[in-house]
């Protein structure tokens, strides 16, 4: 599992983070929710150790992020940000190559291939790999991301807002996607969104932040009702149950 213990980050004399402390469970999804400047992402680079915190210590499978090496981390979790603009002109396929660079260092073999077009099979893009990437919708884009991450093969995946930009229908399509890794394939998925009815449909925990620090954290249940919400957000929210999801109602 991944152990965040008293985690703070400063920027200037202002708290991002501050001593935020969870755990989160293994083979499920877990949602970050939370207003605009919750630390939310930020909390999310430092668990995956792309920015660095101030204090505190984060654990993955017993073992210290600090103390582990880059190449053994990068086998262990993936991260993808919410802008990934790349500026060399690049295929799906070779993007999702990349995916396997802590194993071949840029040198692939045939069991890294191996990976590659598994990955491009699970997002069910055969037909296009061989597409430029600034060929593609966002949808497109953003599920060959999503495949360059399932080819690193790590046991943790950790996205940073994926739906950002999607229409409605290529924001289900990565949700069921993302809820498919979890439920066939083992992964642990944490996941900043801002669509709260997205992480009630699709999650199994829910982290809610607020000014650095977690308000709340538990199931679906506990967080998707009013109080819970006003709390986090600052405004009355009505949640109705409807085919089992809780769906909450925010624009009266």
């Amino acid at each position: 599992m991944v152990e965040v213990k008293n985690v703070s980050k400063k920027y200037g004399n202002k708290h991002v983070v501050e001593n935020v402390s969870i755990q989160i469970a293994k083979g499920k999804i877990t949602s970050f929710i939370g207003p605009n400047g919750a630390g939310k992402s930020t909390l999310l680079s430092m668990i995956s150790r792309l920015i660095s915190k101030d204090s505190g210590q984060i654990v993955i499978d017993g073992h210290d992020i600090t103390q582990t090496k880059s190449n053994d981390l990068a086998k262990k979790i993936s991260i993808l940000k919410q802008s990934n603009d790349i500026s060399v002109r690049l295929t799906i396929r070779e993007l999702v190559s990349f995916g396997r660079f802590p194993y071949s260092q840029g040198r692939l073999t045939k069991e890294d291939w191996k990976y590659v077009d598994e990955a491009i099979a699970y997002m069910r893009l055969e037909d296009i790999q061989d597409k430029y990437l600034d060929q593609l919708s966002g949808g497109q884009r953003q599920r060959a991301y999503i495949a360059m991450v399932l080819a690193q093969d790590t046991e943790y995946i950790l996205l940073d807002e994926p739906l950002n930009n999607l229409d409605m229908k290529h924001s289900v399509q990565i949700m069921k996607v993302l809820r498919k890794m979890v439920d066939e394939l083992g992964k642990t998925i944490i996941i900043v969104i801002h669509d709260i009815n997205f992480a009630s449909c699709y999650s199994d925990f829910i982290v809610a932040l607020k000014d650095g620090k977690v308000v709340k954290e538990g199931t679906i249940d506990e967080i998707i009702n009013t109080p819970t919400l006003q709390e986090i957000y600052d405004m009355e929210i009505q949640v109705e149950t409807i085919n089992q999801n809780k769906i909450c109602i925010y624009f009266n």
